[in-house]
Protein backbone atom coordinates (compact mmCIF):
# COMPACT_ATOMS: atom_id res chain seq x y z
CA UNK A 1 0.00 0.00 0.00
CA UNK A 2 3.01 2.16 0.77
CA UNK A 3 4.48 1.82 -2.53
CA UNK A 4 1.03 2.39 -4.30
CA UNK A 5 0.31 5.39 -2.31
CA UNK A 6 3.59 6.64 -3.27
CA UNK A 7 3.13 6.08 -6.78
CA UNK A 8 -0.26 8.18 -6.82
CA UNK A 9 0.82 11.57 -6.38
CA UNK A 10 2.85 11.81 -9.38
CA UNK A 11 0.02 10.21 -11.40
CA UNK A 12 -2.77 12.66 -9.92
CA UNK A 13 -0.31 15.81 -10.71
CA UNK A 14 0.19 14.85 -14.07
CA UNK A 15 -3.51 14.38 -14.47
CA UNK A 16 -4.07 17.90 -12.62
CA UNK A 17 -1.68 20.09 -14.39
CA UNK A 18 -2.58 18.19 -17.96
CA UNK A 19 -6.29 19.11 -17.87
CA UNK A 20 -5.67 22.61 -16.40
CA UNK A 21 -3.71 23.28 -19.27
CA UNK A 22 -6.15 21.42 -21.74
CA UNK A 23 -8.84 23.69 -20.31
CA UNK A 24 -6.61 26.84 -21.09
CA UNK A 25 -5.44 25.54 -24.40
CA UNK A 26 -9.56 25.57 -25.54
CA UNK A 27 -10.56 28.00 -22.85
CA UNK A 28 -12.91 29.55 -25.87
CA UNK A 29 -15.18 26.37 -25.77
CA UNK A 30 -15.07 26.05 -21.64
CA UNK A 31 -16.41 30.02 -21.16
CA UNK A 32 -18.84 28.89 -24.00
CA UNK A 33 -19.70 26.20 -21.80
CA UNK A 34 -20.14 28.03 -18.32
CA UNK A 35 -22.24 30.53 -20.48
CA UNK A 36 -25.10 28.09 -21.77
CA UNK A 37 -24.79 26.02 -18.35
CA UNK A 38 -25.29 29.60 -16.51
CA UNK A 39 -27.60 31.45 -18.65
CA UNK A 40 -29.73 28.40 -20.07
CA UNK A 41 -32.71 27.35 -18.18
CA UNK A 42 -32.89 24.13 -20.51
CA UNK A 43 -29.28 23.23 -19.26
CA UNK A 44 -29.23 24.56 -15.72
CA UNK A 45 -28.86 21.35 -14.72
CA UNK A 46 -25.46 21.09 -15.97
CA UNK A 47 -23.79 23.05 -13.12
CA UNK A 48 -24.50 20.21 -10.93
CA UNK A 49 -22.82 17.53 -13.18
CA UNK A 50 -19.37 18.39 -12.01
CA UNK A 51 -19.65 18.03 -8.21
CA UNK A 52 -21.88 14.44 -9.25
CA UNK A 53 -18.54 13.56 -11.15
CA UNK A 54 -16.40 14.80 -7.96
CA UNK A 55 -18.50 12.76 -5.55
CA UNK A 56 -18.45 9.26 -7.54
CA UNK A 57 -15.00 9.46 -7.56
CA UNK A 58 -14.46 10.43 -3.81
CA UNK A 59 -16.68 7.15 -3.08
CA UNK A 60 -14.69 5.39 -5.24
CA UNK A 61 -11.44 6.72 -3.55
CA UNK A 62 -10.63 3.36 -1.01
CA UNK A 63 -11.33 0.60 -4.17
CA UNK A 64 -8.90 2.99 -6.33
CA UNK A 65 -6.14 3.26 -3.93
CA UNK A 66 -5.93 -0.58 -4.22
CA UNK A 67 -5.08 -0.13 -8.01
CA UNK A 68 -1.40 0.64 -9.48
CA UNK A 69 -1.91 4.15 -11.87
CA UNK A 70 0.89 3.95 -14.53
CA UNK A 71 0.88 5.77 -17.69
CA UNK A 72 -0.53 3.93 -20.36
CA UNK A 73 0.54 5.11 -24.21
CA UNK A 74 -2.55 3.57 -26.23
CA UNK A 75 -5.10 6.01 -24.56
CA UNK A 76 -3.16 8.88 -26.29
CA UNK A 77 -5.40 7.49 -29.38
CA UNK A 78 -8.08 8.34 -27.37
CA UNK A 79 -7.35 12.07 -27.01
CA UNK A 80 -6.14 12.23 -31.45
CA UNK A 81 -9.70 11.11 -32.03
CA UNK A 82 -11.53 14.02 -29.69
CA UNK A 83 -8.80 16.37 -31.31
CA UNK A 84 -9.65 15.06 -34.98
CA UNK A 85 -13.57 15.37 -33.54
CA UNK A 86 -12.85 19.19 -32.27
CA UNK A 87 -11.58 20.26 -35.96
CA UNK A 88 -14.68 18.44 -37.56
CA UNK A 89 -17.26 20.43 -35.14
CA UNK A 90 -14.45 23.77 -35.75
CA UNK A 91 -15.10 23.19 -39.29
CA UNK A 92 -18.90 22.40 -39.24
CA UNK A 93 -19.49 25.38 -36.69
CA UNK A 94 -21.16 22.92 -34.30
CA UNK A 95 -20.51 23.99 -30.74
CA UNK A 96 -21.53 20.87 -29.31
CA UNK A 97 -19.14 18.80 -31.64
CA UNK A 98 -16.55 20.89 -29.95
CA UNK A 99 -17.84 20.45 -26.54
CA UNK A 100 -17.97 17.04 -26.60
CA UNK A 101 -14.72 16.60 -28.18
CA UNK A 102 -13.28 18.83 -25.25
CA UNK A 103 -14.87 16.07 -22.52
CA UNK A 104 -13.32 13.45 -24.51
CA UNK A 105 -9.89 14.77 -24.80
CA UNK A 106 -9.79 15.07 -21.22
CA UNK A 107 -10.82 11.94 -20.44
CA UNK A 108 -8.00 10.78 -23.02
CA UNK A 109 -6.21 12.62 -20.87
CA UNK A 110 -7.10 10.43 -17.59
CA UNK A 111 -6.77 7.10 -19.00
CA UNK A 112 -3.38 8.64 -20.06
CA UNK A 113 -1.70 9.51 -17.13
CA UNK A 114 -3.38 6.94 -14.92
CA UNK A 115 -4.06 3.34 -17.38
CA UNK A 116 -6.76 1.18 -18.07
CA UNK A 117 -7.26 -0.23 -14.32
CA UNK A 118 -7.91 3.45 -12.78
CA UNK A 119 -10.07 3.93 -16.27
CA UNK A 120 -12.06 1.08 -15.83
CA UNK A 121 -12.60 1.75 -11.81
CA UNK A 122 -13.54 5.03 -13.06
CA UNK A 123 -15.86 4.39 -15.90
CA UNK A 124 -19.33 5.46 -14.72
CA UNK A 125 -17.87 8.65 -13.57
CA UNK A 126 -16.25 9.56 -16.90
CA UNK A 127 -18.81 7.91 -18.45
CA UNK A 128 -21.73 10.68 -16.34
CA UNK A 129 -19.18 13.33 -17.37
CA UNK A 130 -21.00 13.56 -20.52
CA UNK A 131 -23.72 15.38 -19.11
CA UNK A 132 -21.72 18.00 -19.16
CA UNK A 133 -22.20 19.03 -22.72
CA UNK A 134 -25.30 20.52 -23.37
CA UNK A 135 -27.54 18.13 -25.44
CA UNK A 136 -31.39 18.00 -26.55
CA UNK A 137 -32.17 21.08 -28.11
CA UNK A 138 -33.20 18.63 -31.21
CA UNK A 139 -35.72 17.02 -28.68
CA UNK A 140 -37.37 20.66 -28.75
CA UNK A 141 -39.83 20.30 -32.23
CA UNK A 142 -41.43 16.37 -31.59
CA UNK A 143 -41.90 16.93 -27.93
CA UNK A 144 -44.25 20.34 -28.75
CA UNK A 145 -46.53 18.08 -31.47
CA UNK A 146 -46.38 15.80 -27.98
CA UNK A 147 -47.60 18.54 -25.29
CA UNK A 148 -49.91 19.75 -28.44
CA UNK A 149 -51.28 16.26 -28.73
CA UNK A 150 -52.00 15.94 -24.88
CA UNK A 151 -53.60 19.39 -24.60
CA UNK A 152 -56.27 19.56 -27.17
CA UNK A 153 -57.78 16.53 -25.85
CA UNK A 154 -57.82 17.44 -22.64
CA UNK A 155 -59.22 21.29 -23.45
CA UNK A 156 -62.13 19.58 -25.03
CA UNK A 157 -62.65 17.29 -22.41
CA UNK A 158 -63.59 20.36 -19.77
CA UNK A 159 -65.76 22.22 -22.71
CA UNK A 160 -63.04 24.68 -23.76
CA UNK A 161 -63.55 25.60 -27.28
CA UNK A 162 -59.73 24.68 -28.90
CA UNK A 163 -58.44 24.80 -32.22
CA UNK A 164 -54.41 24.19 -33.20
CA UNK A 165 -52.01 25.87 -35.91
CA UNK A 166 -48.79 23.92 -35.51
CA UNK A 167 -47.82 24.99 -32.41
CA UNK A 168 -50.47 27.80 -32.10
CA UNK A 169 -53.42 27.16 -30.26
CA UNK A 170 -56.63 28.87 -29.90
CA UNK A 171 -58.50 28.27 -26.76
CA UNK A 172 -61.14 30.55 -25.55
CA UNK A 173 -60.05 34.42 -25.89
CA UNK A 174 -56.43 33.68 -26.21
CA UNK A 175 -54.11 32.94 -28.30
CA UNK A 176 -50.77 30.26 -27.10
CA UNK A 177 -48.21 29.10 -28.72
CA UNK A 178 -46.01 25.75 -27.46
CA UNK A 179 -43.01 27.46 -27.70
CA UNK A 180 -39.43 25.12 -27.47
CA UNK A 181 -39.54 26.65 -23.51
CA UNK A 182 -42.74 25.07 -23.15
CA UNK A 183 -41.86 21.89 -25.41
CA UNK A 184 -40.76 20.17 -21.34
CA UNK A 185 -37.50 19.44 -22.89
CA UNK A 186 -35.22 21.03 -20.54
CA UNK A 187 -37.41 18.64 -17.77
CA UNK A 188 -36.31 15.74 -19.68
CA UNK A 189 -33.17 16.07 -20.50
CA UNK A 190 -32.52 16.55 -16.90
CA UNK A 191 -34.78 13.77 -15.55
CA UNK A 192 -32.76 11.86 -18.35
CA UNK A 193 -29.46 12.85 -16.29
CA UNK A 194 -31.10 12.11 -12.62
CA UNK A 195 -32.51 8.68 -14.15
CA UNK A 196 -29.00 7.64 -14.81
CA UNK A 197 -27.19 9.06 -11.77
CA UNK A 198 -30.07 6.63 -9.74
CA UNK A 199 -29.83 3.51 -11.91
CA UNK A 200 -26.25 3.19 -11.29
CA UNK A 201 -26.49 4.04 -7.73
CA UNK A 202 -29.75 2.40 -6.51
CA UNK A 203 -29.85 -0.92 -8.74
CA UNK A 204 -27.39 -4.10 -10.14
CA UNK A 205 -29.88 -5.39 -12.43
CA UNK A 206 -30.23 -3.84 -15.83
CA UNK A 207 -33.61 -4.46 -16.68
CA UNK A 208 -34.78 -2.22 -13.38
CA UNK A 209 -32.40 0.13 -15.07
CA UNK A 210 -33.76 0.02 -17.89
CA UNK A 211 -37.57 0.26 -16.89
CA UNK A 212 -36.79 3.27 -14.70
CA UNK A 213 -34.96 5.19 -17.52
CA UNK A 214 -37.75 4.60 -20.05
CA UNK A 215 -39.89 6.23 -17.02
CA UNK A 216 -37.68 8.94 -16.90
CA UNK A 217 -38.76 9.95 -20.37
CA UNK A 218 -42.38 9.22 -20.41
CA UNK A 219 -43.55 10.71 -17.07
CA UNK A 220 -41.91 13.97 -17.58
CA UNK A 221 -43.32 14.39 -21.33
CA UNK A 222 -46.86 13.41 -19.62
CA UNK A 223 -46.71 15.96 -16.89
CA UNK A 224 -45.60 18.73 -19.46
CA UNK A 225 -48.25 18.13 -21.10
CA UNK A 226 -50.83 17.98 -18.53
CA UNK A 227 -48.98 21.22 -17.07
CA UNK A 228 -49.86 23.05 -20.18
CA UNK A 229 -53.11 22.22 -20.04
CA UNK A 230 -53.43 23.25 -16.67
CA UNK A 231 -52.26 27.20 -17.90
CA UNK A 232 -54.25 27.01 -20.72
CA UNK A 233 -57.76 26.20 -18.55
CA UNK A 234 -56.18 28.57 -15.96
CA UNK A 235 -55.93 31.41 -18.46
CA UNK A 236 -59.33 30.60 -19.98
CA UNK A 237 -61.01 30.75 -16.46
CA UNK A 238 -59.29 33.74 -15.27
CA UNK A 239 -56.31 35.39 -17.06
CA UNK A 240 -53.21 34.71 -19.22
CA UNK A 241 -51.02 36.99 -17.16
CA UNK A 242 -52.22 35.52 -13.21
CA UNK A 243 -51.71 31.78 -15.33
CA UNK A 244 -48.05 32.00 -17.12
CA UNK A 245 -46.85 33.55 -14.07
CA UNK A 246 -48.06 30.89 -11.77
CA UNK A 247 -46.87 28.74 -14.11
CA UNK A 248 -43.16 29.76 -14.37
CA UNK A 249 -43.31 30.05 -10.74
CA UNK A 250 -44.91 26.36 -10.07
CA UNK A 251 -43.17 24.27 -12.94
CA UNK A 252 -39.61 26.17 -12.82
CA UNK A 253 -39.52 25.66 -8.78
CA UNK A 254 -42.53 22.32 -7.25
CA UNK A 255 -43.40 20.81 -10.53
CA UNK A 256 -40.04 19.46 -11.55
CA UNK A 257 -39.19 18.71 -7.81
CA UNK A 258 -42.50 16.83 -7.08
CA UNK A 259 -42.31 14.52 -10.55
CA UNK A 260 -38.77 13.34 -9.34
CA UNK A 261 -40.13 12.50 -6.14
CA UNK A 262 -43.30 10.65 -7.65
CA UNK A 263 -41.06 8.52 -9.93
CA UNK A 264 -38.25 7.96 -6.67
CA UNK A 265 -41.16 6.74 -4.43
CA UNK A 266 -43.35 4.59 -7.35
CA UNK A 267 -39.13 3.16 -7.51
CA UNK A 268 -38.25 2.72 -3.78
CA UNK A 269 -39.44 -0.69 -3.41
CA UNK A 270 -36.96 -1.93 -6.36
CA UNK A 271 -34.21 -0.62 -5.22
CA UNK A 272 -31.90 -3.79 -4.96
CA UNK A 273 -28.42 -1.79 -4.78
CA UNK A 274 -26.86 -0.08 -1.08
CA UNK A 275 -25.40 3.37 -1.06
CA UNK A 276 -23.01 1.14 1.22
CA UNK A 277 -22.24 -1.71 -1.20
CA UNK A 278 -18.31 -1.17 -2.84
CA UNK A 279 -18.55 1.03 -6.41
CA UNK A 280 -16.28 -2.36 -7.84
CA UNK A 281 -13.92 -4.71 -6.62
CA UNK A 282 -10.34 -3.91 -7.59
CA UNK A 283 -8.99 -7.46 -7.60
CA UNK A 284 -11.16 -7.97 -11.01
CA UNK A 285 -9.19 -5.08 -12.38
CA UNK A 286 -6.01 -5.70 -12.16
CA UNK A 287 -4.15 -6.31 -15.54
CA UNK A 288 -0.57 -6.82 -16.58
CA UNK A 289 -0.49 -3.06 -18.81
CA UNK A 290 1.87 -2.77 -21.46
CA UNK A 291 2.73 0.42 -23.55
CA UNK A 292 3.38 1.71 -20.26
CA UNK A 293 4.99 5.89 -20.07
CA UNK A 294 5.98 7.86 -17.58
CA UNK A 295 2.78 9.76 -16.50
CA UNK A 296 5.11 13.57 -16.97
CA UNK A 297 5.60 12.05 -20.54
CA UNK A 298 1.70 10.99 -21.23
CA UNK A 299 0.74 14.50 -20.29
CA UNK A 300 2.82 15.96 -22.65
CA UNK A 301 2.17 14.26 -25.63
CA UNK A 302 -1.29 14.01 -24.60
CA UNK A 303 -1.37 17.98 -25.09
CA UNK A 304 1.12 17.72 -27.97
CA UNK A 305 -1.55 15.80 -29.97
CA UNK A 306 -4.61 18.00 -28.72
CA UNK A 307 -2.72 21.17 -29.93
CA UNK A 308 -2.63 19.91 -33.34
CA UNK A 309 -6.71 20.86 -33.92
CA UNK A 310 -6.35 24.66 -32.83
CA UNK A 311 -3.55 25.48 -34.24
CA UNK A 312 -4.95 23.70 -37.53
CA UNK A 313 -8.11 25.14 -37.40
CA UNK A 314 -6.33 28.72 -37.34
CA UNK A 315 -3.94 28.05 -40.38
CA UNK A 316 -7.13 27.00 -42.29
CA UNK A 317 -8.91 30.04 -41.05
CA UNK A 318 -6.63 32.69 -42.45
CA UNK A 319 -7.13 31.33 -46.05
CA UNK A 320 -10.87 32.72 -45.69
CA UNK A 321 -11.39 35.57 -48.70
CA UNK A 322 -11.84 39.06 -47.08
CA UNK A 323 -15.71 40.18 -48.41
CA UNK A 324 -15.97 43.41 -50.92
CA UNK A 325 -16.49 46.82 -49.24
CA UNK A 326 -20.37 47.21 -50.16
CA UNK A 327 -23.00 44.97 -51.89
CA UNK A 328 -26.09 45.82 -53.53
CA UNK A 329 -29.58 43.73 -54.09
CA UNK A 330 -30.31 42.69 -57.93
CA UNK A 331 -32.60 44.33 -60.22
CA UNK A 332 -35.05 41.09 -61.07
CA UNK A 333 -37.09 41.18 -64.65
CA UNK A 334 -40.55 41.83 -64.30
CA UNK A 335 -40.10 43.06 -60.90
CA UNK A 336 -39.87 46.67 -59.22
CA UNK A 337 -38.43 47.59 -55.72
CA UNK A 338 -41.10 49.06 -53.46
CA UNK A 339 -41.28 50.43 -50.30
CA UNK A 340 -40.46 47.69 -47.61
CA UNK A 341 -43.64 47.10 -45.14
CA UNK A 342 -44.22 48.32 -41.70
CA UNK A 343 -46.20 47.25 -38.44
CA UNK A 344 -47.66 43.87 -37.98
CA UNK A 345 -46.58 42.37 -41.57
CA UNK A 346 -43.03 43.39 -41.31
CA UNK A 347 -40.33 40.75 -41.29
CA UNK A 348 -36.87 40.14 -41.57
CA UNK A 349 -34.49 37.32 -41.03
CA UNK A 350 -31.86 37.70 -38.22
CA UNK A 351 -27.92 36.52 -39.05
CA UNK A 352 -25.85 38.24 -36.67
CA UNK A 353 -22.32 38.59 -37.37
CA UNK A 354 -22.58 38.45 -41.04
CA UNK A 355 -20.49 40.90 -42.93
CA UNK A 356 -23.37 41.93 -45.09
CA UNK A 357 -27.11 42.21 -44.97
CA UNK A 358 -29.26 43.58 -47.57
CA UNK A 359 -33.31 43.87 -47.63
CA UNK A 360 -35.75 45.33 -50.15
CA UNK A 361 -39.23 44.68 -51.51
CA UNK A 362 -39.83 43.72 -55.07
CA UNK A 363 -43.54 43.59 -56.54
CA UNK A 364 -44.53 42.55 -60.08
CA UNK A 365 -47.40 43.90 -62.30
CA UNK A 366 -50.26 41.54 -60.59
CA UNK A 367 -49.68 43.38 -57.34
CA UNK A 368 -47.94 40.42 -55.28
CA UNK A 369 -45.00 41.23 -53.92
CA UNK A 370 -42.00 39.60 -52.07
CA UNK A 371 -39.91 40.13 -49.91
CA UNK A 372 -35.78 39.57 -50.05
CA UNK A 373 -33.25 39.93 -47.67
CA UNK A 374 -29.49 37.97 -47.90
CA UNK A 375 -26.89 37.85 -44.98
CA UNK A 376 -23.31 37.25 -46.15
CA UNK A 377 -19.99 35.78 -44.25
CA UNK A 378 -16.52 35.90 -45.48
CA UNK A 379 -16.35 33.33 -43.22
CA UNK A 380 -17.64 31.45 -40.20
CA UNK A 381 -17.12 30.98 -36.45
CA UNK A 382 -18.20 31.32 -33.07
CA UNK A 383 -21.59 33.86 -33.15
CA UNK A 384 -20.71 34.20 -37.17
CA UNK A 385 -22.60 31.13 -38.09
CA UNK A 386 -24.83 30.94 -41.55
CA UNK A 387 -27.43 28.48 -39.55
CA UNK A 388 -27.41 28.05 -35.94
CA UNK A 389 -30.13 27.32 -33.53
CA UNK A 390 -32.17 30.85 -33.14
CA UNK A 391 -30.83 32.30 -36.37
CA UNK A 392 -32.24 32.17 -39.72
CA UNK A 393 -35.85 33.09 -40.61
CA UNK A 394 -36.40 33.37 -37.31
CA UNK A 395 -34.66 34.84 -34.29
CA UNK A 396 -35.20 33.10 -30.78
CA UNK A 397 -37.61 34.64 -29.11
CA UNK A 398 -39.28 36.47 -32.26
CA UNK A 399 -42.72 37.75 -32.36
CA UNK A 400 -43.06 35.94 -35.47
CA UNK A 401 -43.64 32.21 -34.90
CA UNK A 402 -43.28 29.16 -36.92
CA UNK A 403 -46.80 27.18 -37.33
CA UNK A 404 -45.66 24.53 -39.90
CA UNK A 405 -42.90 23.19 -42.37
CA UNK A 406 -44.11 23.54 -46.05
CA UNK A 407 -42.81 21.20 -49.15
CA UNK A 408 -39.62 22.39 -50.40
CA UNK A 409 -39.73 25.03 -53.41
CA UNK A 410 -37.17 24.57 -55.83
CA UNK A 411 -35.29 23.39 -53.21
CA UNK A 412 -35.29 26.05 -50.69
CA UNK A 413 -36.92 25.03 -47.11
CA UNK A 414 -40.24 26.76 -46.81
CA UNK A 415 -42.40 27.60 -43.34
CA UNK A 416 -44.99 29.46 -43.04
CA UNK A 417 -45.55 31.53 -39.76
CA UNK A 418 -47.81 34.07 -38.50
CA UNK A 419 -47.84 37.01 -35.68
CA UNK A 420 -50.38 38.83 -33.73
CA UNK A 421 -51.91 41.67 -35.04
CA UNK A 422 -53.93 44.24 -33.63
CA UNK A 423 -57.69 43.23 -33.05
CA UNK A 424 -56.20 39.56 -32.04
CA UNK A 425 -56.11 38.50 -35.58
CA UNK A 426 -53.22 37.29 -36.98
CA UNK A 427 -50.64 37.37 -40.10
CA UNK A 428 -49.65 34.86 -41.98
CA UNK A 429 -46.11 34.73 -44.36
CA UNK A 430 -44.27 32.01 -46.42
CA UNK A 431 -40.84 32.45 -46.02
CA UNK A 432 -38.05 30.11 -48.37
CA UNK A 433 -34.62 29.98 -47.15
CA UNK A 434 -31.31 28.88 -49.78
CA UNK A 435 -28.39 28.88 -48.39
CA UNK A 436 -24.59 28.87 -50.40
CA UNK A 437 -21.61 27.24 -49.35
CA UNK A 438 -18.94 26.45 -51.80
CA UNK A 439 -20.66 24.91 -54.33
CA UNK A 440 -23.19 23.24 -52.33
CA UNK A 441 -26.89 25.20 -52.71
CA UNK A 442 -29.47 23.98 -49.92
CA UNK A 443 -32.09 24.86 -47.62
CA UNK A 444 -30.91 22.28 -44.96
CA UNK A 445 -29.11 23.06 -42.44
CA UNK A 446 -27.51 19.85 -41.64
CA UNK A 447 -26.29 19.93 -45.31
CA UNK A 448 -25.23 23.30 -44.42
CA UNK A 449 -22.90 22.23 -41.76
CA UNK A 450 -21.27 19.43 -43.85
CA UNK A 451 -20.52 21.73 -46.81
CA UNK A 452 -19.48 24.53 -43.88
CA UNK A 453 -16.75 21.37 -42.47
CA UNK A 454 -15.98 20.39 -46.60
CA UNK A 455 -15.19 24.06 -47.56
CA UNK A 456 -13.12 24.43 -44.51
CA UNK A 457 -10.88 21.36 -44.07
CA UNK A 458 -10.61 21.14 -48.03
CA UNK A 459 -9.13 24.39 -48.42
CA UNK A 460 -12.49 26.50 -50.07
CA UNK A 461 -12.81 30.31 -49.76
CA UNK A 462 -15.39 29.92 -46.86
CA UNK A 463 -17.64 32.67 -48.16
CA UNK A 464 -21.46 31.38 -47.20
CA UNK A 465 -24.95 33.52 -48.02
CA UNK A 466 -28.02 32.82 -47.06
CA UNK A 467 -30.91 34.06 -49.09
CA UNK A 468 -34.51 34.46 -48.17
CA UNK A 469 -37.64 34.92 -49.77
CA UNK A 470 -41.27 35.64 -48.33
CA UNK A 471 -44.43 36.64 -49.06
CA UNK A 472 -47.46 37.98 -46.76
CA UNK A 473 -50.37 35.52 -47.21
CA UNK A 474 -53.57 37.05 -48.63
CA UNK A 475 -56.91 35.57 -48.83
CA UNK A 476 -57.05 37.36 -52.77
CA UNK A 477 -53.34 36.57 -53.16
CA UNK A 478 -50.99 33.34 -53.90
CA UNK A 479 -48.06 33.47 -51.71
CA UNK A 480 -46.14 30.52 -52.95
CA UNK A 481 -47.20 31.09 -56.56
CA UNK A 482 -45.32 34.80 -56.01
CA UNK A 483 -42.36 33.32 -54.52
CA UNK A 484 -41.96 30.85 -57.32
CA UNK A 485 -41.88 33.47 -60.08
CA UNK A 486 -40.38 35.88 -58.12
CA UNK A 487 -37.61 32.82 -57.64
CA UNK A 488 -37.31 31.75 -61.84
CA UNK A 489 -37.14 35.47 -62.77
CA UNK A 490 -34.16 35.98 -60.43
CA UNK A 491 -32.40 33.00 -61.95
CA UNK A 492 -30.65 30.02 -60.51
CA UNK A 493 -29.64 31.36 -56.48
CA UNK A 494 -26.01 30.04 -56.53
CA UNK A 495 -25.52 32.49 -59.65
CA UNK A 496 -28.12 35.48 -58.05
CA UNK A 497 -26.00 34.96 -55.30
CA UNK A 498 -23.19 34.94 -56.91
CA UNK A 499 -24.02 38.34 -58.79
CA UNK A 500 -24.23 39.76 -55.74
CA UNK A 501 -21.37 38.85 -54.06
CA UNK A 502 -19.53 38.28 -56.98
CA UNK A 503 -16.21 39.57 -55.63
CA UNK A 504 -15.86 37.39 -52.52
CA UNK A 505 -15.84 34.15 -54.93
Amino acid sequence: MGWRASRWPRHIAALVIGVALLLWLFRADVRALLGIWWTSTTYGHCLFIPPVVAWLIWNRRGALARLDPVGWAPALAIVAAGAGMWLIGDAAGVALVRQLALVIMAEGIVVATLGPMVARGLAFPLGYAFFMVPFGAEFEPPLQDITVAIVMPLLRLVGVAASVDGVLIHAGRYYFEVAEACSGAKFVIAMIAYGVLVAHVCFRRWRRRAIFLVACVIVPVLANGVRAFGTIYAAHLTSVQAATGFDHIVYGWIFFALVMAGLMAAAWRWFDRSPDDPPFDPATLRQRVRWRLQPAIATALALAIAAVAPAWSAAVAQRARAMPHSIALPDVPGWRRVAVIRGAGAWGPWHPGADHHLAGRYADGTGEAVDMALASYAGQGEGRKLAAFGTGALRQGDRWIRVADLPAIDGGRAIRIVSAAPGGSTVERIVVTWYRVGETVTGDDRIVKFATMKDRLGGGDQTATALHLSALVRPDGDAIGAIRRFRRALGPVDRAVDRIVAPAY
